[in-house]
């Protein structure tokens, strides 16, 4: 079902279905731009698809794979950018400032390509944008507030990459964020920023302070907020103004794709249209005793399926993600039901926080089992953030690889 899901968020299948529509059918010429979890795959499927009208393009991906024989590639970095990073923002930009009279610029956009693609403001060093970029996510913050930050000490987030050509531009994104905000999906280069130097320093202050922050961070955003430094381009902005976008697939796709599944299987679905957010470890509880009361009237064996992004506050030094703790939290719950039940939680990127696996899942046997392999209990893995150990010693991690694609994470509960 899990597979399912993701296979039905698959690139090729999302820029595809998006093609057929007029109003996402670029005119014309084109330079393509590529870049985030997904750009292989979506380079490839435009080539297909749009063929000779592309003169050329760039591919920014985190990992090597097969592009096509038109196009640069340059690989990144994710969740924290590095130099290629760097070097991919640059050719990014300097693609779309070379987007020539008679073209269009074509922008294919997935999530992690905001470290992926980077180019930090005048001013910042790469090292204090990664160190910034890493303090946050290891203090819990989501990708609104994370992204907030990072679109304010870029010289392409928030609006910059569109405002660097004159010619009109079409974003075409796969979400990976709830609510599906484009000027959140890698940092908004292509659209407008609502948000504000203030919002950024109200991020550093909620998220450890500024003074856990690089001082020349600080510097440029307290700059901003007193206004000597330009914002972001905001809406209304004429230098945005021949810039399209719209999104072209997201998580309600992958639940989609896992409840056909399903319901194939003979399982009676339910499906969570509700985000799963926050810290993990306690939205894994939380959903998980709203799942099951909201099944009790369900014919068995029934599946729950949910999707959204939670967060990982890291203060241990194990290793895991956000879906492998959210699995493992669920596990004492699950021995106290006294019924068959296994619930199951994957980033549909393949990826999983600094591991090879995408998730992991756990079920009314899981604690059982781990006291027979001599494991400590759930509790004191989750206090080392060292989730991934724990599943490992059972075999209990879900291991898919890199998907080519990104819609945040899927959750399923099957019952009975």
């Amino acid at each position: 079902m899990l597979r399912a899901g993701i296979h039905s968020v698959s690139a090729g299948t999302l820029l595809g279905r998006a093609l057929s529509t007029p109003d996402s059918r670029p005119v014309g010429a084109l330079r393509v731009l590529s870049a985030g979890k997904a750009a292989n795959a979506m380079a490839t499927a435009a080539v297909h698809v749009l063929g000779g009208v592309i003169r050329g393009g760039l591919v920014v991906s985190h990992v090597e794979g097969r592009v096509p024989t038109s196009f640069e590639a340059v690989r990144g970095s994710h969740p924290v950018p590095t130099a290629e990073s760097e070097r991919a923002g640059q050719r990014a930009l300097a693609l779309a400032a070379s987007v020539a009279a008679d073209e269009s610029l074509l922008v294919l956009l997935s999530g992690g390509g905001s470290a992926i693609m980077a180019v930090p403001a005048p001013g910042i060093a790469l090292e204090d944008k990664r160190r910034t970029t890493d303090r946050l996510l290891k203090a819990g913050a989501d990708i609104h507030a994370l992204n907030t930050v990072r679109k304010h000490i870029s010289a392409l987030k928030g609006g910059w990459l569109a405002a660097a050509t004159s010619r009109p531009s079409l974003t075409l994104a796969i979400s990976d964020v709830v609510g599906d905000d484009l000027s959140v999906i890698a940092s908004g280069p292509t659209v407008p920023d609502a948000s504000t130097f203030d919002d950024a320093v109200a991020v550093l202050r909620r998220f450890g302070g500024l003074d856990a922050y690089p001082a020349s961070v600080v510097a440029r955003l307290q700059a901003g907020a007193r206004g000597d430094i330009a914002e972001t381009p905001k809406p209304g902005d004429s230098r945005l103004a021949r810039a399209a976008a719209r999104v072209i697939g997201g998580r309600r796709d992958a639940m989609d794709g896992a409840a056909l599944d399903a319901e194939s299987r003979g399982y009676t679905v339910l499906r969570l249209d509700e985000p799963v957010v926050g810290e993990a470890r306690i939205a894994a509880v939380s959903h998980l005793h709203a799942a099951i009361a909201r099944a009790a009237d369900l014919r068995r064996p029934a599946c729950i399926i949910s999707s959204g992004e939670t967060t990982v506050h890291v203060t241990g030094r194990g290793t895991g993600g956000r879906n492998q703790e959210f699995a493992l939290a669920a596990a004492a719950p699950l021995a106290a039901l006294g019924m068959p039940i296994v619930v199951a939680s994957v980033g549909t990127d393949g990826i999983d926080g600094p591991t090879t696996a995408a998730g992991a899942w756990a079920d009314s046997s899981t604690l059982d089992r781990a006291r027979a392999a001599g494991l400590h209990g759930p509790e004191w893995f989750l206090s080392n953030n060292d989730a991934h150990a724990f599943f490992a010693a059972l075999g209990d991690l879900i291991i898919t690889g890199p998907t080519d694609t990104n819609v945040g994470d899927l959750q399923i509960v099957l019952i009975g």
